[in-house]
């Protein structure tokens, strides 16, 4: 372990574990934060909360990343051996044709499956410009007929994840200051499933990690939560909130980035590797601004690179961490990651580095004035 285990991260991406399925994955990071964390807590979702105790009468922190992953349960299993889904989280049809996915069974055994459709060569013309929608999709798991497939032990309500497997990749960087010279650098990226949102819990296990391994001194109790089911309606944040009841919350997530082929910046205004993000709108909640400019202004003293960046369309576990109680000032940090809700996102493993800095300085520098003053009218 350097700046943060890699091994970890790798461990939690491969893991099995859709809204509503997340024990698995939960049980890997709670074994890693044991070794840690002043003390151990969940609520009756599922969600896996961690702690770092400064002052013990101190403002509560809560820094939230969610453990679910997108998927699908088994909806249907067709007289000839062929499994109907519908998804849990939101997915875009035309990212899943011929993509392979792990069905697991109650009894926790895994089968491989493609999703597949009508080919294209027995599809009418006009239809062939039309998008496959999922309803039209189906698993192939190699079974002729239904009685096969349930031989497996697949049946209804059954989990689907997407099959995909961790890496990491190192990659040139080439800076041109103009036209006559240039910088050449290396980055090393990881490659996987599930980085929404298993980097933010990540962020804030290694978070917590840092705090207790450095002897940090700092006037506040921190939270670290793995929250579940945040891709069905946010709902592991909302208990696990209920019971910490926080004086100041931090979601961890992953944004868009917007450096890809077909994306105006407006829309998307975060670039992989341009440092975290900090969120100044979502659809779930508008980041207290005082809190806001508070990060900004840290980060901007300790010379860490950030983005700012909005998301109009979506939301995240801030959304409901700030209404908790009386309300909870919160703001969202951010990693920008390429393609998301699909079967592989990619990401810079330096903005991750530079979150966790981030966060750290931010725990130091919160105590109970400061934070009632981002409040104080």
């Amino acid at each position: 372990m350097t700046d943060f285990n890699i091994k970890i991260l790798e461990e939690l991406s491969n893991e099995f574990g859709p809204s509503g399925f997340e024990w698995e994955v939960q049980a890997i990071l709670k074994k890693y934060v044991e070794n840690f964390a002043d003390e151990i807590l969940q609520d009756r979702t599922g969600t896996l909360i961690f702690t770092a105790k400064g002052q013990e009468d101190g403002p509560k922190i809560m820094i939230a990343g969610h453990m679910d992953e997108i998927g699908f349960q088994v909806a249907a299993i067709t007289k000839d051996g062929y499994v109907k889904f519908h998804q849990l989280g939101g997915w875009w049809d035309q990212t899943l044709l011929s993509q392979r996915v792990m069905i697991r069974t109650v009894e926790g055994k895994l089968y491989p499956g493609v999703i597949g459709a009508k080919p294209p060569h027995v599809v009418e013309a006009e239809e062939r410009n039309k998008v496959v929608t999922k309803a039209k999709m189906f698993i192939d798991v190699g079974c002729t007929s239904k009685e096969e497939v349930q031989e497996l032990g697949i049946r209804i309500g059954d989990p689907i994840m997407p099959d995909a497997t961790f890496e990491i990749w190192e990659r040139p960087r080439i800076t041109k200051e103009n036209k006559d010279s240039e910088e050449k650098s290396s980055v090393t990226l990881a490659v996987g499933k599930a980085f929404d949102d298993r980097i933010g819990a990540f962020i804030a296990a290694e978070t917590i990690r840092k705090i207790k391994e450095t002897g940090l001194s700092h006037p506040n109790v921190v939270y670290g939560a793995s929250t579940v089911q945040e891709e069905v309606g946010l709902r592991g944040a909302k208990t696990a909130a209920q019971m910490i009841k926080p004086d100041i919350g931090i979601a961890l997530e992953v944004d868009i980035a917007g450096d890809v082929p077909g994306i105006n910046e407006t829309k998307a205004p975060a670039k992989m590797g341009k440092g975290p993000t900090i969120l100044t709108y979502d659809g779930s909640m508008i980041p207290n601004p005082r809190f806001r400019d508070f990060v900004i202004k840290t980060a901007e003293e300790l010379d860490i690179p950030f983005q700012l960046s909005l998301v109009p369309g979506g939301g995240t576990d801030a959304g409901v961490i700030h209404l908790t109680d009386m309300g909870c000032p919160s703001i969202v940090i951010g990693i920008a990651t390429r393609h998301i809700h699909a079967h592989n996102g990619i990401l810079d493993l330096n903005d991750v580095k530079n979150a966790i800095k981030l966060l750290i300085k931010l725990i130091e520098k919160l105590d109970k004035e400061t934070i009632e003053g981002f409040t104080r009218i």
